[in-house]
């Protein structure tokens, strides 16, 4: 098995910014009400003509920059998103003809909500690991706000839009050390959209039930996050051989800061170890943690021979965890 490493990463976040303030003049809430339940101040939002194609595509150019590899090196895309253009094609086919990657570049989605991204950079290190691709691009894009009910003051204060990028190919040294994936579909119903799929195909009913919008049952899973966050960690590392004391910085799931200090505490990690940009995007899904992985390489905040760990939680229920020696 070849150890498998990320070379590059990239974001793109939309211009548009919708503070706490602006929300204020839309439904019944205050900045103080979203502050201290969720941390979060302000979120982007996409332009009416960006989809998530197109704001994946600006991310996986920049981490494809970053490592110096060219579209053409690819061999696999895989694009973790819930908020795809279209239900099919694929956002991965659509990036490789943006990027105007090879014909046989093998190319797909993922759909594991927020933990899409560990849920993709866990597939793609398989790819590689066993010799079948040489370089792989791993995309988290989410364009939230078009599933969201701006008239659900209790949803619509919570999600963001943007897109994270990972270059990941062969390293010599560290790389990811483990992974851990799991689900419990028996709680899918805690946050889930209802219509739009074959179960409920789109009708002028379901249009005007807004039955198209995020449906979420938060303080269910409240618990649940935090335990599962917590569960997730503990077992990446046991597989790593690592300790909680070992991590140099966590790149939790933006959801809510009061999970992420939840988890942080039961892990017995100080804030100094745990890597927070909620308040500035909320919550992005998918894009939320590949986003964060990218700012946080930008800043400093992770050096050569560091642990991270990759730690998220979403609709499926499906949570998963990622240790990475960078």
């Amino acid at each position: 098995m070849k150890k498998v490493g990320i070379i590059g990463v990239g974001e793109y976040l939309p211009k548009k910014v919708l503070t706490n303030a602006d929300l204020e003049r839309m439904v019944d809430t205050s900045d103080e009400w979203i502050t201290s339940r969720t941390g979060i101040k302000e979120r982007r939002i996409a332009a009416k003509n960006e989809a998530a194609s197109d704001l994946g595509l600006k991310a996986a150019r920049q981490a494809l920059h970053e490592s110096g590899i060219k579209p053409h090196d690819l061999d696999l895309i895989i694009v973790a998103t819930i908020t795809p253009d279209m239900q099919f094609p694929s956002v991965a086919s659509m990036l490789q003809q943006g990027l105007s990657a090879k014909k046989d570049t093998i190319c797909f989605d993922i759909s594991a909500a927020c933990a899409g991204f560990v849920y993709a950079i866990a597939t793609a290190q398989q790819f590689i690991a066993r010799g079948n691709v040489k370089y792989a691009l791993v995309v988290g894009v989410e364009i939230l706000s078009s599933l969201t009910d701006w008239k659900d003051r209790n949803t619509c204060v919570l999600f963001g839009d943007g897109a994270g990028a990972a270059v990941l190919a062969e390293v010599n040294s560290g790389g990811i050390l483990s992974t851990y994936l799991g689900c419990d579909g028996a709680k899918s119903d805690l946050l889930y959209v209802p219509a739009g799929g074959s179960r409920m195909p789109a009708t002028k009913e379901t249009v005007n039930k807004h039955l198209h919008y995020i449906k979420m049952q938060g303080n269910e899973l409240f618990k649940i996050a935090i335990l599962s966050m917590t569960e997730a960690a503990q077992v990446a590392l046991k597989r790593a051989g690592l300790e909680c004391a070992d991590v140099d910085l966590v790149i939790p799931h933006q959801a809510n800061v009061r999970i992420i200090n939840a988890v942080a505490k039961k892990l017995g990690l100080g804030e100094d170890k745990i890597y927070l940009n909620i308040e500035k995007y909320g919550n992005m899904s998918s894009a939320s943690t590949a986003t964060a992985l990218c700012q946080a390489v930008k800043e400093g905040r992770i050096k050569k021979g560091d642990i991270v760990l990759l730690d998220a939680f979403g609709a499926g229920l499906v949570w998963g965890a990622c240790v990475i020696k960078w």
